[in-house]
Order: C-alpha cells, then sequence, then structure tokens
C-alpha cells in the first residue's frame, strides 16, 4: 500500500497550473522559499551534493536547491504538479530529475542515495506521516542530513495557519490544511528517532501580517522546520 491520500493528490492537481503564478494560491511557498533555502544550504551546503526533494510539487525549492548547485531528484505522486514543474525547467533551464514515485517505493529501489533529503509541506497531507520520515530515513546515506517541515498542532496553529491562512487573509484557499494532521514537534522527533534518526533542531517560522513577511527564529507553535541527520 501506498501512504497517499487520493483527496489530496486531487486537490494539488486541480491548482496545479496556478503553482508558478507568485500571486496565486501557492504564493507563500514563493514567500518562504528563499527562507528556507537558505536554512537548508546553511545547514547542508547544497553545492555538489545530491538532494532528493519528497513531495516536490511544482519544484519550487527543487529549482532553488539545483540553482544552488545540487543535482536534485524530485518525486511526487501528483501527476500534474509534476508536468508543471518539468516544464517550468523549459523556462529556467535547470536539471531537475522530475520522478512519479512514492519515497517508501524509491527506498526500496535505492536505499542510502542521498547526501540530504527534505520533504516539505508534506507530512500533514499523508495518512501515516511516520511511514514518509522513514522512507526519507532510508534514502538518506549515512551521515545525511534531513530536513521535515510541517504545521504544529497547537491552538495558535489553528487560529492563524487554518482561520487566519484560510478564512481571513486568505493566503491559501479554504481547506488546505486539516487541523486533525498537523504534527507536534515532539512527536515528529520521536518519528525520527524511532527511524533511526538524530534531531539536531527544531527552527520555527513565523508570518507578520502587516509586513506580510516571514521570519525564522524560535517561535515553532504554528511553522517548524526539523533538521535530523541520519548516524
Amino acid at each position: 500500500m501506498i501512504n497517499v491520500d487520493p483527496l489530496e493528490l486531487e486537490k494539488f492537481s486541480q491548482l496545479a497550473h496556478r503553482w508558478w503564478d507568485p500571486g496565486a494560491e501557492f504564493k507563500p511557498l514563493h514567500d518562504i522559499n528563499p527562507l528556507r533555502l537558505d536554512h537548508i544550504d546553511g545547514a547542508a551546503g547544497l553545492r555538489g551534493k545530491n538532494v532528493l526533494d519528497v513531495g516536490c510539487g511544482g519544484g519550487i525549492l527543487a529549482e532553488s536547491m539545483a540553482a544552488r548547485g545540487a543535482r536534485v531528484t524530485g518525486i511526487d505522486l501528483a501527476g500534474e504538479p509534476l508536468k508543471v514543474a518539468q516544464l517550468h525547467l523549459v523556462e529556467s533551464g535547470l536539471q531537475v530529475d522530475y520522478r512519479l514515485v512514492a519515497p517508501e517505493v524509491l527506498a526500496r529501489e535505492t536505499p542510502g542515495s542521498f547526501d540530504l533529503v527534505t520533504c516539505m509541506e508534506l507530512l500533514e497531507h499523508v495518512p501515516d506521516p511516520a511511514v514518509t520520515v522513514e522512507a526519507c530515513a532510508t534514502l538518506a546515506k549515512s551521515g545525511g542530513r534531513l530536513f521535515f517541515s510541517t504545521i504544529n498542532r497547537s491552538l495558535k496553529s489553528y487560529l492563524l495557519a487554518v482561520i487566519g491562512a484560510e478564512y481571513v487573509l486568505k493566503l491559501l484557499p479554504r481547506g488546505t490544511h486539516d487541523y486533525a494532521r498537523f504534527i507536534k514537534p515532539s512527536e515528529l522527533a520521536a518519528m525520527c528517532r524511532a527511524a533511526g534518526l538524530q534531531v539536531e533542531g527544531v527552527t520555527g517560522m513565523t508570518y507578520n501580517p502587516f509586513s506580510k513577511t516571514y521570519a525564522l527564529g524560535n517561535d515553532a507553535d504554528v511553522n517548524y522546520i526539523l533538521h535530523a541527520i541520519k548516524p
């Protein structure tokens, strides 16, 4: 069985043609991409690394990592976003190997193949996030680094990431997130340890609705990035 929710695939496939429109539904992804790109590059160093982007969607992060000199493979199970990602390479001139494959399938095919594995804004959309974490751990080389980003399950995240972002500020389409699927940092850390990973740290991401800017810091009450290493 593949760890996927068909309704989630359909939801993002319907919006795939808007993926690279910086003013449309995926504007938050465009806005936070420079922050998370610098965070990953600063912690792991992208140039010359063999990188896997799990749940790459339309390729925003995958392309930017390739532009930093990484050899990037992007995988997803939503076919329409992958088509958009492949088409955008014609415009950008970058090289990314996009594949329609589940991480757990790729983990059986090519374990221990990547210096760096990223899994951004995916775990809250799959039925069993621990399965995805374990697959990512299997795909990383010994000494490889992994970065997971998701949303904390808290009252603050419900008010800001669901009510605020989807209904008040309309930063995201309604129904983008299901609060019940949000993951506490302690829960994600436990999943990483169960998969044999060593947790290096958790970095929060906040949004200022007045300046309309994002920032990284210690506040992980809503969005956060967890950095782990495979010993």
